[in-house]
């Protein structure tokens, strides 16, 4: 069933449990999500990425990932992730998203505010759930979330750490722009992990405190750190950890195995079928991690 991000939001915190949202661009993926969440019979968020539009247009995926949506036996938000351009936000729209992420955090406080405010309006004039980012996310090698013309480079836990968000500046935001999830940095970063990511659990608490109590922290970059500090940053206040990255890799690696193992003797609707099974099982073991305990 389709539903909006605010009310499954408001639950997994209020139970302490986090809902993990990841990519589908493509239909093994989808299908693989959804197939994993029935599995488990625990909610989740299908998400599309601007920056993926160039291999799959939303306007042939989005429809999809609603008709699964609707379809499905546990409840599914169908979420945009990091929409920086009106016209792509209007197209999550019309496509029927219930949940849209507009990410203004490359520009300054003041301006990410106002253009945030005023989205966040509309959006929810028409009963959609809006999420903002405060901190810029860093972006790795390998990262399929930033763009190909993004800086990716190899970063070290000090260099994360220039990209975290202040507690003071998380709860004026929230309470100026009326958003109802904000994405903030405390450690994480899209793309592959150079060295182990350690988290500051102790700013997610501060701005868990500092930010409203009907706005939901998110955790981006969640794939690559363990699951034991994703559990601590769910105990402090995140609701929404994204998580792709590494299970893309994984899906790929387990796909380089196959041809190997078979010596190439394998078709490609076998592979992507095979393919579709791993990412289901992958999937499974995020939820079940995800949940808490819950």
């Amino acid at each position: 069933m389709l539903v909006n991000l605010k009310d499954m939001l408001c639950e997994a915190e209020q139970k302490g449990y986090a809902i993990p949202c990841m990519n589908t661009p493509n239909m093994e993926t989808l299908r693989a999500l959804i197939g994993a969440a029935e599995d488990l019979n625990t909610p989740i968020i299908i998400d599309h990425a601007e920056v993926h539009n160039s291999l799959i247009p939303i306007e042939r995926m989005g429809p999809e990932m609603v008709k699964a949506a609707k379809a499905a036996k546990v409840p599914v938000c169908v979420h945009l992730d990091h929409g920086v351009s009106y016209t792509f936000l209007m197209k999550a729209l019309e496509a029927g998203f219930s949940s849209i992420m507009f990410d203004c955090s490359s520009l300054p406080f003041e301006e990410n505010v106002k253009r945030v405010k005023e989205f966040t309006e509309f959006a929810h004039s028409r009963g959609i759930t809006v999420e903002a980012e405060l901190g810029v996310m860093a972006s790795a090698m390998e990262d399929t979330h930033a763009g190909e013309d993004a800086e990716k480079r190899v970063l070290t836990n000090a260099d994360i750490r220039k990209f975290f968000t202040d507690p003071k500046e998380a709860g004026e935001f929230a309470e100026r722009t009326g958003c109802d999830a904000l994405a903030v940095c405390f450690g994480t970063m899209h793309g592959i992990y150079a060295e182990p990511p350690v988290l500051d659990i102790d700013r997610v608490k501060e701005i868990r405190s500092a930010v409203k109590d009907d706005c939901r922290i998110v955790m981006h970059g969640a794939s690559g750190v363990e699951f034991e500090q994703v559990q601590r940053a769910i105990d402090a206040g995140c609701s929404k950890v994204n998580y792709y990255s590494y299970m893309a890799k994984g899906a790929t690696q387990f796909c380089a195995d196959k041809i190997a193992e078979t010596k190439g003797a394998v078709a490609y609707h076998e592979l992507a079928e095979a393919a579709y099974e791993y990412m289901r099982g992958y999937a499974r073991d995020v939820l079940r991690a995800f949940r808490n305990g819950k």
